[in-house]
């Protein structure tokens, strides 16, 4: 029963199917051309001691709201108009609903436990609007009396700071894009926050939520998430060429779209090892979620060096816990070697003054019933629960020196 002291919603907080991340989307129409009964298992981590769980019946009742969530018929033709859909998928997604059988939900002493189980083709899409939800009902539960205005206003704040100090900078190079659909304070709070940027802030290119993305006319934007490569670690049958494989699989299914890179699922290290020329000059860049950005950046530099590719021709998308200011440091240190996109995600739409933005996330944890890993650059991000494969993933990948994060 929810708990009558909390804020309850008579109304979904989840009004329109596209209301997601242009990257689930583009997995799962690989995943639906190339994996289409491929199995597989996913749980929510919360990183903060943060007692979730107290919340769960609001969460539960939300959830079950989504089983009417479907593409309407204005969604169905913005993403047929998008040249990377094919048409067998768009009308599969067309009849597809969410399975709330599939999501097991606990509070346990106050820990919010949720593993979502079934068909990666349909799994694969729970993960945003849950994380949101979780997001939404909590913050509108602690912090009532915060709205838009709260918002805006220290946006407003960083806009001008960041102008005062770039004044010395070209800033022709400079895209910035929105990855804050997860852990945003609400989606109100979202919609006014990339609205305000549309028109006081240039260097504002486009959205991962492809609502937002259709209502304000911007481009979507959006790659490959970690469970694209943690997958194929069950799907190839020699593991140490799994990173190799998705690779693969990806540039099969998008060719000259959507080729930016993640780095980080077994260390960038591991990835590129297996980024040969081939893959190095046919995805457009990578992107960067874990470690030291500078370090990164300087690394992957290096290899296209090593390999003969002119960094310029190249994208480096920054997207781990950026905010403004970093991102001045990065583009002053990088803008003259490579082309830069920086991805804002919850220090764009959950950055209000005095507000803690809720550090959780939902990872793949098994594949056809056989356990999968990431392997971070920062090991506070490792993802694994099986010892034994963790040993496998280093010995194939010749890791030494990231640690255990069970």
């Amino acid at each position: 029963m929810i708990k009558n002291y909390f804020k309850k919603f008579e109304y979904p907080i989840l009004k329109h199917f596209l209301d997601t991340d242009a990257y689930k989307l583009y997995m799962q129409q690989a995943v639906f051309y190339s994996y289409y009964n491929i199995n597989v298992v996913a749980k929510l981590i919360c990183r903060d001691n943060d007692y979730l769980g107290y919340y769960s019946d609001l969460i539960m009742h939300q959830i079950k709201m989504m089983d009417n969530l479907k593409l309407s018929d204005i969604e169905f033709k913005y993403i047929s108009s998008l040249p990377f859909f094919k048409k067998d998928y768009i009308n599969w997604l067309k009849k597809f609903r969410y399975d709330t059988n599939q999501i097991k939900l606990n509070n346990y002493y106050g820990k919010l436990q949720i593993s979502i189980s079934g068909p990666w083709r349909e799994v694969i899409l729970w993960e945003v609007p849950i994380l949101a939800l979780i997001s939404e009902i909590v913050h509108k539960n602690r912090n009532s009396k915060i709205n838009s205005k709260h918002a805006i206003n220290y946006l407003y704040e960083k806009i001008d700071h960041f102008k005062k100090n770039t004044n010395d900078l070209d800033l022709s190079k400079l895209k910035i894009i929105d990855f804050g659909t997860r852990r945003r304070f609400s989606y109100t709070v979202h919609f006014n926050i990339i609205k305000t940027l549309i028109k006081e802030f240039p260097w504002f290119i486009g959205s991962s939520n492809y609502h937002i993305a259709r209502l304000l006319k911007i481009e979507p934007v959006g790659t490959q998430s970690h469970e694209w490569f943690q997958a194929h670690q069950q799907i190839s049958k020699k593991l140490k060429y799994s990173q190799r494989l998705a690779l693969k699989i990806w540039l099969d299914q998008y060719d000259n779209h959507l080729n930016i890179a993640l780095t980080d699922c077994i260390t960038s290290d591991a990835f590129l090892n297996d980024f040969n020329f081939e893959f190095a000059n046919r995805y457009k860049g990578v992107r960067h979620d874990s470690g030291n950005p500078f370090i990164w950046g300087e690394k992957i530099l290096n290899h296209y060096n090593k390999l003969g590719i002119n960094p310029i021709k190249k994208t480096l998308l920054f997207s781990d816990n950026l905010n403004f200011n970093k991102i001045i440091y990065l583009y002053r240190h990088f803008s003259n070697r490579v082309n830069l996109i920086f991805g804002l995600g919850t220090k764009l739409t959950c950055d209000i003054p005095h507000i803690k933005p809720l550090n959780i996330v939902i990872k793949l944890i098994k594949c056809n019933n056989k356990p999968v890993a990431k392997l971070s650059d920062s090991p506070g991000k490792t993802v694994c629960y099986d010892k034994n494969f963790i040993l496998s993933l280093k010995k194939a990948f010749n890791i030494c020196n990231i640690k255990n994060n069970f």
